[in-house]
């Protein structure tokens, strides 16, 4: 059976200090990948990138930028090395650095387009209104039911916001009705339900102020049909077209990560192995749960590309 690689590309929550800088100062596809974030941002992302301070790239409108670069940087190390994926995936944010390995929009817009993203993110709702957390061992349908029941209880939005494996959802939404829903998940049998450190309840109803800002960013950039199916966070299906593709980056800021859905197509459509390209092994660690039949192989750092070429033989 020949070799069909799907890439899967990580999300928000995935950077660290120095993530990268193994593959700039070894590899020059690499390097000119952070020179290229630089200048299309006008500031030195890479400096931010190699050497913090952390609290700075934790800014949701840092760390967007910062990830999409590491996983393009480490994307045409793998290119340069002959590995070349027959579809892509990405996790949130990922879904970016999917379409710029498709060719759906240039890295430099690509950059510049998730900074604003990040930062209308950001301002979307004023800091300690919204929450996240992280349900864990409760069937996503039940889940559903605890954020609807929460919802309608409260008065305020909370929903599922990223259906991550069978069994882990993160749900999102105002603060009140997000712990709401976490204790009725617990009741309906959630093993834990546990409050997520993030900036923003990302992939909400809250969101939409974010959404029309990344539908006028995106309105602006030239998009062209992707070179390879990608799969869209919103369905879980093939995205093949550049209005597809469009459509899809703007309605998943406020709708849920469909991402059991978007491996089970992948693995439908043919894909034999995955290789979580970008910072972290998160996706890998997904994968397990997901279908741990499947083969998941990362490459972050030289040490991983190494482990990972030899692996594809």
């Amino acid at each position: 059976m020949s070799t069909k690689l799907a890439f899967l590309f990580p999300g928000q929550g995935s950077q660290a200090v120095g993530m990268g800088r193994d593959l700039a100062e070894r590899f020059p596809a690499a390097a000119q990948t952070f020179a290229e974030a630089d200048e299309a941002l006008g500031f030195p992302l890479s400096k931010l990138i190699f050497d913090g301070p952390e609290e700075d790239l934790k800014l949701t409108e840092n760390t967007q930028p910062a990830i999409l670069t590491v996983s393009v940087a480490a994307w045409r190390v793998l290119a340069a090395h002959g590995v070349h994926p027959a579809m892509a995936a990405g996790h949130s944010l990922g879904e970016w650095s999917a379409h710029v390995s498709a060719g759906t929009l240039s890295f430099a817009d690509a950059v510049r387009a998730v900074k604003a993203r990040g930062h209308a993110m950001q301002l979307a709702v004023p800091a300690g209104q919204g929450a996240m957390a992280a349900i864990l061992a409760l069937a996503a349908d039940q889940v559903a039911e605890a954020c609807k029941e929460a919802a309608a209880e409260i008065g305020l939005p909370v929903a599922a916001a990223n259906l991550n494996s069978p069994g882990q959802t993160v749900i999102s939404g105002a603060l009140a009705a997000v712990e709401r829903a976490a204790a009725l998940a617990k009741t309906k049998g959630a093993r834990r339900a546990v409050m997520l450190p993030v900036s923003a309840p990302f992939h909400c109803a809250l969101m939409h102020p974010a959404q029309e800002e990344v539908a006028c960013v995106l309105a602006g950039l030239a998009l062209h049909d992707p070179s390879i199916p990608v799969a869209a966070n919103v369905t879980g299906s093939l995205v093949t077209t550049a209005d597809a593709a469009k459509d899809a980056l703007i309605r998943q800021v406020t709708c849920a990560v469909r991402w059991v859905d978007c491996v089970q197509s992948l693995i439908a459509a043919g894909a034999t192995h995955f290789v979580e390209v970008g910072p972290g092994k998160v996706l890998c660690g997904l994968m397990k749960q997901i279908d741990p039949a499947q083969k998941s192989l990362n490459v972050e750092d030289q040490a991983s590309l190494e482990a990972t070429l030899a692996a594809l033989g």
